[in-house]
């Protein structure tokens, strides 16, 4: 007796690794009556902040001194700090109290819109949080003192923070791209590239600046669908 195996679609057999792997983590297919696993996304404009050394904590606001938590953020671990820093930027230019956010880094990064960066006269580069290697700098004052930056000015690239289950479900890894699409009564918007930043501990929460938000009129949306970027095929013969 000979036994036919059918030839399966790609994405029948893609679709069925996603189930058996959303089961394991505790997600229902729904055809036995189980709730269906849907995550909860959350979308937030990130406005102009600034990430600090331990260094150029004690240097702009004291000797000993350490940020204050004032709110937390959605990532667990995460605050706005009660400081906040003046920006100067070539000719003078300035952008007054902009946010600490804490904990701590290695090396300190301003991260700004575009709108903040023509502001400030500063050509920022689209970077991904911590590759600041050659980006331009500019001068923070704080209550106690200044310090230069060499570099660390950047506008930060979209991202989307997410767990492993989440990654499961959308089909995506640490290193992929995803696709933010907003509906809005007159500003829909798709955005492209947002990275995917895999971690155990993270919300699934997209990270949007405050150009792009306004762009699509975030707090009007109507709907908000997130998914994976499908490889660009234009290059394809």
């Amino acid at each position: 007796m000979t036994t036919t195996i059918p030839n399966l679609d790609p994405k029948a057999i893609e679709s069925l690794v996603r189930t058996a792997v959303l089961r394991a983590l505790g997600g229902g297919s729904g055809s036995d009556g189980s709730a269906v696993y849907k995550p909860n996304l959350v979308v937030s404009i990130s406005a102009r902040h600034i990430h600090l050394t331990d260094e150029h904590v004690e240097k702009l606001f004291g000797p000993g001194k350490k940020l204050t938590p004032e709110k937390g953020l959605y990532q667990d671990g995460f605050f706005a700090a009660a400081e906040t820093v003046m920006i100067v930027g070539p000719r003078r230019r300035m952008l007054p109290n902009v946010r600490v956010l804490g904990p701590t880094r290695k090396a300190s990064q301003v991260e700004l819109a575009y709108t903040d960066a023509i502001s400030l006269g500063i050509d920022a580069p689209v970077r991904h949080s911590g590759d600041i290697a050659g980006t331009p700098g500019c001068v923070l004052v704080g209550p106690a003192g200044a310090v230069e930056l060499t570099q660390g000015v950047i506008r930060a690239a979209r991202h989307v923070h997410i767990n492993p289950k989440d990654c499961a479900y959308y089909g995506v890894k640490n290193g992929d791209f995803m696709t933010l699409s907003v509906k809005s009564p007159q500003c829909s918007v798709t955005f492209e590239d947002l990275l995917v930043r895999e971690d155990a501990a993270a919300k699934l929460e997209v990270h949007i600046d405050t150009d792009e938000g306004n762009a699509c009129d975030l707090d009007r949306a109507t709907s908000i669908e997130l998914k994976k970027q499908q490889p660009c095929k234009c290059h394809e013969h």
